[in-house]
């Protein structure tokens, strides 16, 4: 697939360029986002050159990770979002703010648009989001962009190398009044 940019009130939703690596690099240095996600860590300029020139553009021409950058018009980069293919129908959501961007919901703003992008131009009929347990940001950006939390999936995460328990939402076309490619039968409430 062929990148794309989504525009919303506040952002420009793009893929990366070579002009942003210096940006991601600054960015990925942040302690917390070392922490919650699971870029590597210590993170390198190569690492940042590797997901830009690389990562990045290999996601979307095989349509298997689409990959936005979440930026304001003045160019700064607020944060980072990607789709991740999952299974037939399932992907996962991910993001990360910027340190100086937290706290004034772009990234929720952004994730609200790249759901509602991800279930009318790719074929998703269930987007997942997953972070480890105790990253109650992440999970407020999550909430408040419609997601359901399902639970805690024991050791399903691996950061680092070190298996970490996380939560598990969903967000499904119809929590944002959209069709789905398949039906959906949920069961029925049992009396």
């Amino acid at each position: 697939m062929d990148p794309v940019t989504i525009p919303t009130a506040r952002l420009l939703l793009r893929p990366v360029g070579p002009d942003d690596i210096d940006a991601v690099y600054a960015a990925c240095q942040d302690p917390d986002i070392q922490r919650w996600t699971t870029i590597p860590s210590p993170y390198l300029p190569e690492h940042a050159e590797t997901f830009v020139r690389q990562q990045a553009p290999d996601g979307w021409a095989a349509s298997s990770m689409f990959t936005f950058g979440a930026f304001l018009p003045d160019g700064d980069l607020a944060g980072m979002l990607g789709i991740t293919m999952r299974s037939l129908g399932t992907a996962e959501l991910g993001f990360w703010a910027t340190k100086r961007h937290r706290g004034n919901g772009y990234i929720t703003e952004a994730t609200r648009a790249v759901s509602h992008w991800a279930f009318t131009r790719i074929p998703v009929d269930r987007l997942e989001w997953r972070a480890e347990v105790g990253n109650t940001a992440s999970l407020a950006v999550a909430q408040r962009a419609g997601f359901t939390l399902e639970g805690t999936l024991r050791a399903a995460l691996n950061n680092n190398g070190t298996r970490r328990d996380c939560w598990l939402a969903s967000l499904l076309p119809s929590d944002l009044s959209l069709p789905s490619t398949a039906p959906y039968l949920p069961p029925r409430p049992t009396m």
